[in-house]
């Protein structure tokens, strides 16, 4: 027998929120000087997340398509830009490679998770599916994006003189550039290869979570999490290989030369 929804009222959140005390407390025994950071996460977590809670509740009151549409371009142009300022090092073109990797990734696998997996939603549109979908695969996808992105340029830095004493021998840029390309591409995939190892087994998704939490069958449940980790991992991958490429293109030349003047050495930390 399900036990009934159980409804959180304002004093149980607050109680969760006082276990922040704990990571404050270690903070000041370790002087980590991390209070007032603390503080701020803190407090913008709570507004953040109510302000998109009073969004989603005015957006699922059915409204038309254009709404919609507008609140998923809202949040692709956030995961955008974020993906860019984690980035230590930046070169000329890097917004414009990372909204197109951003943008292209999420968008074809959202809209595939929405018109060919499930596709039974009648609009098309339904916030309640899309607005869910695009955010888990936008949050994932941005940090392949940003890990691989900043492992690309920090690479092609530290390995100056080997990639320039290859080209100097001969070879093309592909093949100079082959081996950072390829760290890149691998330290963005880790974190979800990662997350696909113990679903399930030491983690609780958040949806299959959430869902279980809202009494849907525990099978249904895992369902739509095998969908999820399939639909995060395809989109990790696309945008990462694409953001890598593009920067590549950006970095060398047709003649293969190395463009290293183009990275920012001001951005690194």
């Amino acid at each position: 027998m399900n036990s009934p929804y159980i409804e959180l009222d304002a004093s149980r959140v607050a109680l969760a929120a006082l276990l922040i005390l704990v990571n404050g407390a270690i903070s000041l025994g370790l002087r980590l000087g991390m209070g007032r950071t603390l503080l701020v996460a803190s407090v913008r977590t709570v507004v953040q997340l109510l302000l998109v809670g009073m969004v989603l509740r005015w957006v699922f009151d059915d409204r038309p398509w254009f709404v919609v549409l507008g609140l998923l371009v809202v949040m692709t142009v956030v995961a955008g830009v974020t993906a860019v300022q984690r980035n230590q090092r930046h070169y000329p073109g890097i917004w414009t490679d990372t909204m197109i990797s951003v943008w292209a990734s999420s968008w074809l696998i959202t809209s595939f998770a929405l018109l060919v997996v499930i596709r039974d939603m009648q609009p098309w549109y339904q916030p309640q599916y899309a607005i869910p979908l695009l955010g888990m695969v936008l949050g994932n996808t941005l940090n392949g994006i940003s890990l691989g992105l900043n492992a690309l340029t920090e690479s092609l830095v530290t390995r100056r003189d080997e990639v320039e004493s290859l080209l100097a021998l001969g070879a093309t840029r592909w093949e100079a550039a082959g081996a950072p390309v390829r760290h890149a591409v691998r330290t963005g995939m880790i974190p979800i290869v990662n997350a696909m190892m113990v679903v399930g087994v030491v983690s609780l998704p958040g949806m299959m979570t959430g869902q279980i939490l809202a009494q849907a069958d525990p099978l249904q449940a895992v369902k739509y999490q095998i969908v999820i980790m399939f639909l995060v991992a395809s989109a990790t991958g696309l945008g990462t290989i694409a953001v890598i490429l593009l920067s590549y293109r950006r970095l060398f030349n047709a003649d293969h030369q190395f463009l290293y003047a183009r990275i920012d050495q001001e951005n690194a930390q």
